[in-house]
């Protein structure tokens, strides 16, 4: 070993004795200065000390431990504490050797907004105090349902409010009896606030209260001789009761319920989230942790364990959290517990041996978790099959094939009219939709794809010099000799590798099978063959780069052409063209405006506005 290697384990040797016997949270770097691992302590100095230990440890340890070159520290008040802290750090550096659950903001909520005449959305985000949310749920379906539930029993408006402010007349949802109209006064204010509320409370399982109240209602307005109200409460009540008689897994007691599966298999975790709200089992949503392989510390907790632990603290820390977790195996963290408790401000009971229908949820759970692994674990295999295929076609020298990323670069446009450039991500055997991006490409010659073809590189690699950002292990370009010696020039000003580089050739005829790998260092160009692996998974991925371009180009050329409609228009100055928008939110809005709607803006007349419908139409 190296003296100046020898000085700084030493170092870090004296840095670890010098820990305080106190609550905190520890991180492993590398020399590289790349955080390794995150972990938290309720003694510091006694779990730190566990690592530099000479006695036996798992070869996943002993290879964290001997690239350990830096310690940092943070001493906490409380071990519930660290445990947040380090959860934090954990979804915010990804360290290699931590289990690590992708940070899914993306589970969506039914939102009732907070105004006169609320509106229901689905809706994704930051939650604020001003309207009222619930959720999450596991997918958009789920959403969706439950809309379309209190649509049918409700008739709660779901209309944008630039639509609902302009009506004149009701719209279709009214006809087929899904929106009770209130944007033209056909329900007052306090009967619609009625409905939401009863919305609300059918959204937090209070079905049954809300059937009997009704009930009573119907009952009252008979006795009085308003057999129309009558009659309208008499078709909410069936409305509802055809809902509760469909929602066969109807929870009773048990209004919010979590039902948490773990199974791991084959190097490979799935864990099932089940979610049951407001007494409605919604479905669930099966989940994929990263770096299962190099993760595991603890040796003496079984890998179901350890990735329960994490799923919790990850998920729930920045989620909320039902009082009942049912879960599939025993799980004992109560400082874990603890910090979720001081999160949620409520109790949290684990159940873990369910009786009834809650064994029943459990089961589907657990069964969900075991096909979705077992998919996932076929789907890896042959995914891992290409990936070694494309590394030995193309001489790659990779230590982990799950490490493999790949970006790929398309360009797309209308002869020239709103060009646009993709880039698609492909690692762990995955495309990764989360990280691709879309250039608007400017100040070039329309149809000039090479021009095209430096700017986006450009853009996307310019930020990569003196960074310790790590550069993709291929860049794959959908062209041929051009493109690449384009993408080459940009490499070498850059100061990149360019054997990174590879470009895809269509053969004669454009046909599948017939693709040429080019490559920007000189090496001669390969031909793949259609029954090649590893053209299975560049094809794969250049299809995605295309698709992912000619839809975002489509969407802007449309775009473009719609707002140059109203330009277009005689009649129609800035002023006007302004107003308009301002009153229906978008082209799209005004051309859905009747004559009447057009002509309540200031400054159009019934002839401009009849002028204006007919060209948009």
């Amino acid at each position: 070993m190296p003296e100046d290697d020898t000085d700084a384990r030493r170092e870090l040797l004296r840095a670890v004795k010098a820990l305080p016997g106190l609550p905190g949270v520890y991180r492993y770097l590398d020399a590289g200065g790349k955080v390794l691992y995150v972990g938290k302590a309720k003694d510091l100095k006694k779990r730190v000390s566990s690592y530099f230990r000479k006695t036996a440890q798992s070869p996943r340890i002993r290879m964290m431990v001997e690239r350990i070159a830096r310690l940092e520290t943070t001493v906490t008040r409380s071990e519930a504490e660290a445990l947040i802290l380090e959860n934090n750090l954990i979804k915010s550096l990804r360290p290699r050797y931590n289990i690590l659950f992708r940070d899914d903001k993306s589970y969506p909520y039914l939102k009732i907004t907070g105004q006169d005449y609320p509106r229901m959305v689905y809706y994704r985000g930051a939650i604020d105090r001003k309207s009222q949310y619930f959720g999450p749920f596991p997918g958009a379906w789920a959403v969706r349902e439950s809309i379309e539930i209190l649509q049918k029993v409700f008739h709660l408006r779901t209309c944008e409010d630039s639509v609902f402010a302009n009506r004149t007349r009701p719209c279709l949802l009214h006809q087929i009896k899904r929106c009770s109209a209130p944007c033209v006064s056909l329900i007052n204010q306090a009967d619609y606030q009625r409905d939401v509320e009863n919305a609300a409370r059918f959204l937090r399982g209070e079905q049954s209260d809300i059937l009997k109240e009704l009930e009573t209602r119907m009952q009252a307005y008979a006795d009085q001789l308003e057999f129309e109200e009558a009659a309208a409460t008499r078709n909410q009540i069936a409305a509802l009761s055809q809902v509760l008689h469909q929602q066969s897994m109807e929870a009773g007691r048990d209004t919010d319920v979590d039902i948490v599966a773990v199974v791991v298999r084959g190097g490979r975790a799935c864990v099932n989230l089940a979610m049951v709200r407001g007494g409605r089992h919604l479905g669930d949503r099966a989940v994929f942790p990263a770096n299962l392989q190099d993760a595991l510390q603890d040796e003496e907790a079984a890998a179901e364990t350890q990735v329960l632990g994490a799923f919790l603290a990850q998920h729930y820390m920045d989620k909320p959290i039902p009082r009942t977790l049912i879960l599939n195996i025993e799980f004992d963290e109560p400082a874990l517990i603890k910090a979720l408790m001081e999160q949620c401000g409520h109790g949290i009971h684990l159940v873990f041996q369910p009786q009834g229908l809650r064994r029943q949820w459990l089961e589907m759970a657990q069964k969900g978790a075991e096909m979705a692994l077992e998919r996932a674990l076929h789907q890896e295999g042959a995914g891992l099959q290409r990936v070694q295929a494309l590394a030995e076609q193309i001489g790659l020298d990779i230590e982990n094939p799950d490490d493999l990323r790949i970006e790929a670069f398309d360009i797309s446009h209308t002869q020239g009219e709103s060009t646009q450039a993709s880039c698609v991500v492909f690692h762990h055997h995955a495309m990764q939709n989360s990280e691709y991006r879309r250039y608007n490409i400017s100040d070039i010659t329309p149809g000039d794809d090479y021009a095209a073809m430096r700017q986006v590189l450009t853009r996307r690699y310019e930020k990569f010099v003196g960074s310790e950002t790590r550069m993709p292990d291929v860049v794959l370009i959908d062209g041929g000799k051009g493109q690449v010696e384009m993408a080459r020039q940009v490499f070498a000003e850059l100061g990149h590798d360019i054997s990174l580089i590879v470009g895809v050739a269509k053969g004669e005829g454009r046909k599948v099978g017939l693709e040429t790998l080019v490559f920007a260092d000189g090496r001669p160009p390969q031909a793949l063959g259609k029954d090649s692996a590893a053209l299975m998974l560049v094809a794969q991925i250049r299809d995605e780069a295309h698709r992912f371009a000619i839809t975002g180009m489509r969407a802007r050329r449309d775009r473009k052409r719609q707002a140059s409609r109203l330009e277009e228009m005689e009649g129609i100055g800035a002023k006007r063209r302004q107003r308009l928008l301002a009153r229906f939110g978008s082209v799209r809005g005004v051309a859905a405006a009747s004559v009447e709607d057009l002509m309540s803006v200031e400054g159009i007349s019934r002839k401009l506005a009849e002028q204006i419908y007919k060209q948009l139409h």
